[in-house]
Order: C-alpha cells, then structure tokens, then sequence
C-alpha cells in the first residue's frame, strides 16, 4: 500500500490555516496535513523533519518569508541516493501584482488570500499532475533551485544609501570597521558577524536588514547566511559532490557555497 500524500501549511493567521484545512480535506481528501506552523523558522524545521510531499507557505509570515523558507530547504535538502523528492511547494499571498508575475513567469503555484476553493481545486489539479510526472529527487530539486533563483534575484529592492561604515558596539567603545575592509558577513541569529583580515566583530542587525545596504556588485551572497567580499575569493574548489567552497584572502576559514548560488562560480 502507498504511504499517504502529506503537506505541510505554514501560516501565521489561525483562521486561515483552519480555512485551508477544511477546503483541502473537502477537496483532497487523500491528502493529510502533517503540520501546521505559524513562522518561517518552524516551517523550515518541520519541513526538513517531515519530509511532507507538498508545502503551503505563506509569503509573508514572522521569522523569514515564504520565499525564504523555500530558500533554506534548496540549501538543506538531502539529495543522497534514495532521498525524499524536493515538495511540491504553494506559495499564498495577499494580492501583489510583483509576486503574482513572478510566479507565473516561473510556472509557481500560489493561491490568493482569500483563499477561493475553485482556485484551490485548480491547484490541486495541477498538483496532482506532477506529483504524477516527478523527475527524480535530484532534478526536482535542481528545478526548483532555478525557480528560486529567480523568484530571489528579482525582488524589488528597496532604494538604500550604501554603507560605508559598520559601526560595532563592544561596551563602552564603538568600533568603526570600513566596509570595504569587511570580507565576510555571516548571520548569528539576530546578530551579524563581521569578519575582517584582523578581527572579528558582532553587530545586532540581520543580514536581511544589512543587505540592501551593500553593493551587490562587491558583495556576493553565497548562502542564505553569508555574504562575502568578491575581490577577497582566493579560489572556488568545485568538489565531487557539486558543493563549492571557497578561500578568502586574509581569513583562514574555508566558506560553504549553497546550491542557489554554486553558479557563481565558473571559469571564464
């Protein structure tokens, strides 16, 4: 016997989340709701826990986004032999004509809130076709790592000085570290290390905040978590596995590029 269908909705507005359970058993009855969170972080560690074959995240919800949810299961998703397939995953949000084109651009699947059951029941459909025609787990995986790299670049940004100057608080005494002194920074739950040639530093922002703030053209991300100096990479080492890691000029650690931005890194 087949094990059943289970999907996994990470939602942080209860009633919604009852609304959705009750159109899904009315209209996929075959389909059992493994979990239900109200943040992103949870939806990540329920998700990699469960392995549910189908995740409905809501774009905006506390902890990191829906798309960012999406992001860090990309990143953390076994792809051993005999691993879980990737999930399917529905993205749910109030009306914004930017997601919307978005995800139809990339073939997405979303649903508006209000959630309508016509419009479930065709995603449902739609679901129920590739679960029906899945690649194997490393090609689905790779396909929705395209998808997300896409989603994630072209994100309206919004219009920010760029930042010179970090400004690191020990005590008393406040530390001015140049940014263009700065080669690494790495997320620290709501913190940020800044890691220079000499030292290193803890600032209380997060990178999300931070991010906006730096030139995309010196700065590269290359995990959800890390961000480093593009003129400091030594080397990139492409291993057997396909993960890439690279060496910085001036620091003695090696740095883990994820699978969403492995593509960076290519001889010219």
């Amino acid at each position: 016997m087949n094990a059943p269908l289970r999907c996994l909705i990470a939602e942080d507005e209860p009633l919604l989340i009852e609304g959705l359970r009750a159109d899904l058993a009315a209209l996929w009855p075959e389909l059992q709701v493994a979990a239900a969170v109200g943040d992103g972080p949870s939806a990540i560690e329920q998700t990699l826990a469960l392995l549910p074959e189908i995740c409905f995240f809501d774009i905006r919800m506390p902890g990191c986004t829906g798309l960012e949810a999406a992001q860090a299961l990309a990143e953390d998703w076994p792809d051993a032999p005999g691993s879980a397939p990737f999930p399917l995953i529905v993205f749910v949000t109030a009306y914004d004509d930017y997601a919307l084109k978005a995800f139809e651009a990339q073939a997405v699947d979303y649903l508006v809130k209000p959630v309508d059951p016509p419009r479930l029941a065709a995603c449902i459909t739609r679901l129920k076709a590739r679960l029906g025609s899945r690649p194997v787990p490393s090609e689905g995986l790779q396909a929705t790592v395209e998808q997300l790299r896409v989603l994630l670049g072209t994100a309206p940004a919004a219009a920010t000085a760029r930042l010179e100057v970090i400004q690191a608080q020990v005590g008393n005494l406040v530390h001015f570290v140049p940014v263009n002194e700065v080669l690494v920074f790495e997320a620290a739950d709501k913190y940020v290390r800044v890691l220079t040639a000499e030292r290193e530093h803890l600032i209380r922002t997060s990178l999300r905040e931070l991010m906006p703030q730096l030139d995309p053209a010196r700065f590269w991300q290359v995990h959800r978590g890390t961000v480093v100096q593009a003129s400091a990479i030594t080397t990139a080492r492409r291993e057997d596995s396909g993960n890439v890691t690279l060496s910085l000029r001036g620091r003695p650690e090696k740095i883990v590029v994820s699978r969403l931005y492995a593509h960076l890194f290519k001889g010219m």
